[in-house]
């Protein structure tokens, strides 16, 4: 069997292990599939799997707009940060936005989507640990932000998405997004990584991005 089928099977045993003392967890496995080619994608694909995030809209575009065609049940996320002049090219291919963090972007997200007859789901992204470095949305300014896409732009904000700082613990910050989440009364939560996604499963998260320890480290 393909590695990263054994991989996935093993990240997914892990998950069924904390259902067992837990049934409401219920965490989608986003494969991150960024810089990985087609061909180390596809075994995957026809195993059945069928949630992949991509960080670029370019590379994504290259890889995906013909696999897509052939697999009409594929779900395929944005993960990384998003050009505003790179949206018209995104809504078509993409199924989820993970990163929306700023005015700008959700009004041009909302004009492409009335041009294209065609609405995403999409996560608001929450600069959870107050970096000065990281994108998102501050959390004093989250409830405001989340009302004027969702009311005022017709967005389908279905939930919301966050990096924790990474020499911290992850747990604090997936507890304050849970809390944030509720606060909404959004249905989702995307968080947690290769390196903390049992914890963030533990916390709530729908939906876990999982590159390197499905398709081994990047090169």
């Amino acid at each position: 069997m393909h590695n990263p089928i054994n991989n996935l099977i093993n990240i997914e045993n892990q998950l069924k292990d904390l259902n067992i003392n837990n049934n409401k967890i219920k965490s989608e496995i986003i494969a991150v599939s960024k810089t990985y080619p087609i061909k180390d994608i596809l075994p995957l694909i026809k195993y059945g799997h069928i949630n992949f995030g991509e960080n670029k809209i370019q590379e994504a575009l290259e890889k995906w707009s013909d696999v897509k065609s052939n697999f009409s049940n594929l779900k395929l996320h944005m993960l990384g940060k998003v050009q505003t002049n790179k949206v018209k090219f995104l809504i078509p291919l993409f199924d989820y936005i993970h990163s929306l963090d700023n005015l700008k972007l959700a009004e041009k997200i909302s004009q492409e989507e009335n041009k294209k007859n065609k609405k995403i789901k999409i996560f608001i992204q929450v600069n959870i640990g107050k970096e000065k470095q990281k994108n998102g949305v501050d959390i004093e300014n989250l409830e405001d932000f989340y009302k004027e896409c969702s009311l005022n732009l017709g967005l389908n904000i279905i939930g919301l998405m966050c990096l924790p700082p990474k020499y911290e613990v992850s747990s604090k910050f997936f507890i304050n997004m849970k809390e944030l989440s509720d606060k909404l009364n959004l249905p989702n939560l995307s968080m947690g990584m290769s390196n903390d996604f049992v914890e963030a499963a533990k916390y709530g998260a729908t939906y876990l991005r999982i590159g390197s320890k499905i398709f081994g480290e990047r090169i």
